[in-house]
């Protein structure tokens, strides 16, 4: 283990479990809480834009409230949960994961010849705490929008809050560490990387001088060797890794073969426990992999797209909670997933009509793996593998 690298904060009281040993996570896609939702909630950053069409975040409100109906003008942190609140009270997760594509920051100096800039008040970090959530993956094309001061004050912020990060840093070297907690079931360490074919520019790359991402300029076997080596400083026996990766692009059901080669070779090194892939607006194919599961693409859990036409085929406003069960050599026991969706900016259980066609899309794009998604009688989702 890198001599440098220390575990801190808080140890994590398991569920009890039928399956001794075993862990349940929560994981999600993108979180997305910028633009229209930092508009609406208690604190906003100037709402002032840098994009090509729309010059002030609160267009995004509007547009929003002309597709489903007004949002009140100041809305609570639980308002944005919604009912995934309740979704998260009842599987009571061991460890809450996820992928956090937005600066915290008040800084105003926009990364020059980027279309899109994604930030968030500070003061708004209180929108992650109200869901308990434990790690935010960073290493995505979002977290250095606003250059290397609002990373910085991002790393901060989230860090004053207590939660812990992965995936971007101060240097290389704080980059590439792993998010760490303890369970009464052991470690789980989450590694996380940020892929170019993600639209993540290279000059974000952090090096021994420079703040920046966990970057992986390839999905190929060169870069498999660097994570199974950055993994092998630091897994312990009994340790449960994830490698959560920013990859691939944001529409489209197909999962380039590439990266299936890659997430397999990760599993095959005895290394890696579980992908957690995301980039991709809407959910795509999961994989069960000599046991280990594989999710390619998770889609997006908040953002503020309501209204915002093109892509209305893929139904990104139906997004998924994951909640995978694993043992205690990490393979999968369980992965049920809870169907929800976003409206006027707030989470709820999506309805009877959508959840059917959900699974039915998720069972299109799981059968190339030889797997299958079912309906439970409670409206979650299972996925069924041998």
């Amino acid at each position: 283990m890198n001599p440098l690298f220390s575990e801190q904060g808080r140890n994590y009281k398991s569920m009890s479990k039928t399956d001794p040993g075993s862990i349940t996570l929560f994981l999600s896609g993108d979180v997305m809480t910028s633009r229209g939702i930092d508009q609406v909630l208690p604190h906003s950053v100037d709402p002032i834009l840098h994009e090509r069409y729309v010059k002030n975040a609160k267009q995004y409100v509007q547009l929003a409230e002309k597709e489903n109906g007004s949002i009140p003008e100041e809305v609570s942190y639980q308002y944005i949960w919604g009912e995934a609140l309740d979704e998260l009270n009842s599987y009571q997760p061991d460890i809450r994961i996820i992928n956090l594509e937005t600066a915290v920051t008040t800084s105003d100096a926009s990364w020059k010849n980027k279309h899109i800039h994604y930030r968030m008040h500070p003061k708004n970090v209180a929108l992650l705490t109200t869901a308990n959530i434990d790690i935010c993956v960073l290493g995505n094309n979002h977290v250095l929008d606003w250059e290397y001061d609002g990373l910085k004050e991002t790393l901060n912020t989230l860090q004053q809050a207590g939660l812990k990060t992965a995936g971007a840093g101060l240097d290389a070297e704080s980059a590439s560490q792993p998010a760490v907690l303890s369970t009464d079931e052991g470690r789980i360490l989450v590694f996380s990387y940020g892929a170019l074919t993600a639209g993540i520019p290279m000059s974000w790359q952090a090096d021994a001088e420079q703040p920046g991402v966990h970057f992986l300029p390839h999905i190929g076997g060169n870069s498999a060797k660097k994570v199974i080596s950055d993994i092998q400083q630091y897994r312990q026996k009994g340790d449960r890794v994830i490698v959560s990766i920013h990859w691939g692009s944001n529409w489209g059901y197909g999962i380039p073969k590439r990266q299936k080669a890659f997430a397999r070779r990760l599993i095959d090194s005895g290394k890696a426990d579980l992908i957690h892939g995301h980039s991709s607006h809407h959910r795509k194919g999961i994989e069960v992999y000599k046991g280990k599961l594989i999710l390619y693409g998770c889609g997006d859990l908040i953002n503020d797209y309501e209204g915002i036409s093109g892509h209305e085929k893929f139904h990104d406003d139906l997004t998924l909670l994951y909640f995978p069960k694993l043992d205690e050599d990490g393979e999968l026991l369980s992965l049920r997933m809870s169907p929800m969706q976003i409206h006027r900016f707030q989470l709820r259980k999506a309805p009877p009509g959508e959840v059917k066609w959900l699974t039915g899309v998720m069972n299109d794009q799981c059968r190339q793996f030889g797997h299958s998604v079912s309906q439970t009688s409670d409206g979650q989702l299972e996925l069924h593998w041998e």
